[in-house]
């Protein structure tokens, strides 16, 4: 990453699931000087399960009343396109990557040879992700919403043990989109002195100004969801940067003073609801008093209604002290006899 701010378009779902749009998406990023387009690279069953359940329900913002499954399913960019358009980027001149979701995506990605790895948010505690990204060696980029530093520590430090050494934390605010009160901009500071690597920003605001502000405040790189001018359709077109707007992103910057924040680092209390689309232990099968935890029985999925993913390993081969229905959060009382 040479230049100064390094500006990542996000195309995420703005594709519409029209691959001839993703190409224009794609362009559009490339003459308005994005420095790289990144994918989303899932599926909805590598995201979640089919269940109806209402812990899988999404209740309130811009998604309200999908099913995660049904969401992602509609939303994910097909991993029939991915070669075609790494491929277009290389022609155009413009970097292309992407954010795996499981460990799968990595194995898939890996065979296009993708330069650099996106962790997202949501999945930013699931550490046997963020080892298996670290494990390819290539430039990582953590995306830390929701997070508080205990947790960022956590992740660093399993991508340094893990082989990362070019690590970007990007300050992130986890609410779509997110309002100009959600906003600690000295938090990218904050990062920078806790973990001596470079820091950016993941701008969900429609407020440009903020991501002006985070410039000034150190973000090294800044990442912004976009989408055509005039575009009208699209998961995340209500918080994207549309056409000529990605040129105005470099601009003024002279807000910055005003939105600079507090001392310390700051997590707003309306990101809290957020966090339960994070990952957690799920089981996939109905599990019997006693009977084993496998493979085949949990799994780690969103939202993040049960365990952390970082009691996977620690269950694992052990035995159920309860009885848990399929599709039900694995919950704290399974550790007490663990």
């Amino acid at each position: 990453m040479k230049n100064k701010v390094f500006f990542i378009a996000e195309i995420s779902a703005n594709h519409c699931g029209d691959f001839n749009l993703a190409k224009k998406l794609m362009r559009c990023a490339y003459i308005n000087g994005a420095d790289a387009v990144k994918l989303q690279t899932y599926t909805a069953d590598t995201m979640t399960i089919k269940s109806h359940k209402k812990y899988f329900k999404i209740k309130e913002g811009l998604w309200k009343g999908y099913s995660l499954w049904d969401l992602y399913n509609k939303a994910h960019t097909p991993l029939k396109w991915h070669k075609e358009l790494f491929k277009y980027g290389k022609s155009l001149g413009i970097k292309v990557f992407s954010t795996p979701f499981d460990n799968t995506a990595v194995d898939f990605l890996e065979k296009l040879n993708c330069p650099i790895y996106k962790i997202a948010s949501f999945e930013m505690t699931d550490l046997n992700l963020v080892k298996r990204v670290s494990q390819t060696k290539k430039p990582i980029i953590i995306s830390t919403g929701m997070a508080n530093l205990e947790e960022i520590e956590t992740t660093v430090k399993t991508a340094k043990r893990n082989g990362a050494k070019d690590i970007t934390l990007l300050y992130c605010v986890s609410n779509y989109p997110s309002s100009i009160n959600d906003f600690n901009l000295n938090n990218i500071k904050i990062l920078k002195n806790k973990f001596k690597c470079k820091v950016g920003f993941s701008d969900h605001s429609i407020d440009n100004r903020i991501a002006f502000a985070a410039i000034a405040s150190g973000a090294e790189v800044i990442e912004k969801h976009i989408a055509l001018d005039n575009q009208k359709e699209g998961f995340d077109v209500d918080f994207s940067l549309k056409g000529k707007e990605i040129k105005k992103l470099r601009d003024d910057i002279d807000i910055a003073s005003k939105l600079l924040g507090k001392d310390y680092f700051f997590r707003n209390k309306s990101e809290n609801k957020s966090k339960i689309f994070r990952r957690s232990i799920f089981a996939t099968k109905n599990i019997k008093k006693g009977e084993i935890f496998s493979k085949d029985n949990i799994r780690v999925i969103r939202p993040g209604y049960g365990l952390a993913p970082k009691y996977y390993n620690k269950i694992l081969n052990k035995k159920s002290s309860i009885n848990i229905s399929k599709d039900e959060p694995l919950k704290p009382i399974i550790l007490k006899n663990i």
